[in-house]
C-alpha cells in the first residue's frame, strides 16, 4: 500500500470506529498529515466521496442495519450513529433510501451493501486510451479573470452534471461574447475556487483573463489571481461527444494516480481548466485542453 492509501485507510479506520462520536473535517484531515486542501482531494479521488459525504453515507448504512435486523428504539439508533436527533436522522435517511425509517422498519426491507473502504482494494475504470502523464511545471504570473460564476458540490457528483450544464448555456447562449472585449486573449478558463471543504460545495467560474483595468458587466465577477506554481496536464485527444468525459477522468487520474507519486502536494489555490483553440469545435475533429493544478514540494 502506497504512502497515499495508507493515509486514507488510516483515516477510514478512524471514521469507522467512531462513527457514532461528532467527526469533523479538520481533525481527519490532520490525522491524514495531509494539508486540508490536499487531503479534501485525494480522499475524493481515492474513495469516490467527499470525506464529510463518506461519513454520512456510512452512518446511514449502519442505521439501517439496526432498523431491518433490530427492534432497537428508532431514538436510540438515531444517537448512537451520530445523528445528533431524529429530526436530522429521518431526513438524511429519506434521502437516501426514499422513506422513513419506521415505514423501512414496516416493510421488512434489507438494506443493500455499502462495506467500508478499503482503499487497496478500490476498483478503478480504465482510463480513456490512458492519461498522458507527462507534466509540466510552470509558474504563471499574477492575473485577473472576469467570468461568470456557479456555485455546485460534489455531493453525488452534482458538479458532474452541473458544469457541463453550465458550458452548454454559456455556448448556447453566447454568454462570452460579454467577455470577449475585455479578454487579453481568446483563451476561456474553467476555475475551481472558493472550496468549501466540510459541505464539499466550490464556485466554478468561466471566463477570461481580462485587460488591466477592465471592468465586470453587470451578471459577471471579477477575481483575482496571485502568481502560482502549477503542475499542467494536457487531457487526451478525443471526439467531440467524449471531451467531457476525457476532462473529468483526467481530473480524477491526476490525484489518484498521479500525485501519489510526484513528489508534490496540492498548495491549495484555484484549479484552472485552460480552453484555447485546440478544443475549437468547429476547427478540429480532435479536442484537448490543459489542467493546471497549484502544487508545492512535498513536505
Amino acid at each position: 500500500m502506497s504512502a497515499y492509501e495508507d493515509a486514507i485507510q488510516r483515516v477510514v479506520d478512524e471514521i469507522e470506529a467512531r462513527l457514532g462520536e461528532e467527526l469533523r473535517f479538520s481533525g481527519l484531515a490532520r490525522l491524514s498529515h495531509f494539508s486540508e486542501f490536499h487531503f479534501h482531494r485525494v480522499f475524493h479521488a481515492l474513495v469516490g466521496l467527499p470525506v464529510m459525504e463518506y461519513v454520512r453515507v456510512r452512518r446511514l448504512v449502519c442505521a439501517a442495519q439496526r432498523v431491518a435486523y433490530s427492534q432497537d428504539r428508532l431514538l436510540d439508533i438515531a444517537i448512537d450513529c451520530g445523528f445528533g436527533t431524529p429530526e436530522t436522522f429521518t431526513r438524511a435517511f429519506r434521502k437516501l433510501y426514499g422513506m422513513t425509517p419506521g415505514d423501512y422498519r414496516k416493510k421488512g426491507l434489507r438494506p443493500p451493501e455499502y462495506p467500508k473502504v478499503r482503499v487497496r482494494e478500490r476498483k478503478l475504470n480504465p482510463y480513456l486510451g490512458g492519461i498522458r502523464m507527462e507534466y509540466r511545471i510552470v509558474t504563471k504570473p499574477a492575473f485577473d479573470v472576469i467570468g461568470y460564476s456557479l456555485r455546485t458540490r460534489t455531493h453525488e457528483g452534482e458538479n458532474h452534471r452541473d458544469i457541463p450544464a453550465f458550458w452548454g448555456r454559456y455556448m448556447q447562449e453566447k454568454m462570452g461574447q460579454n467577455l470577449y472585449g475585455l479578454a487579453v486573449s481568446n483563451v476561456e478558463y474553467g476555475i475551481c475556487d472558493d472550496f468549501d471543504m466540510e459541505s464539499g460545495e466550490f464556485s466554478y467560474i468561466i471566463g477570461v483573463e481580462a485587460k488591466e483595468g477592465a471592468e465586470a458587466p453587470e451578471g459577471t465577477v471579477k477575481r483575482h489571481y496571485p502568481e502560482a506554481t502549477y503542475a499542467v496536464f494536457t487531457t487526451p485527444r478525443v471526439a467531440h461527444d467524449r471531451f467531457s468525459e476525457s476532462i473529468q477522468s483526467t481530473w480524477g487520474v491526476i490525484f489518484s494516480e498521479w500525485f501519489p507519486n510526484s513528489g508534490y502536494e496540492h498548495s491549495g489555490g484555484a484549479e484552472l481548466e485552460y480552453y484555447d483553440e485546440r478544443c475549437w469545435q468547429d476547427r478540429n475533429e480532435l479536442l484537448e485542453m490543459d489542467i493546471y493544478i497549484p502544487v508545492k514540494p512535498k513536505a
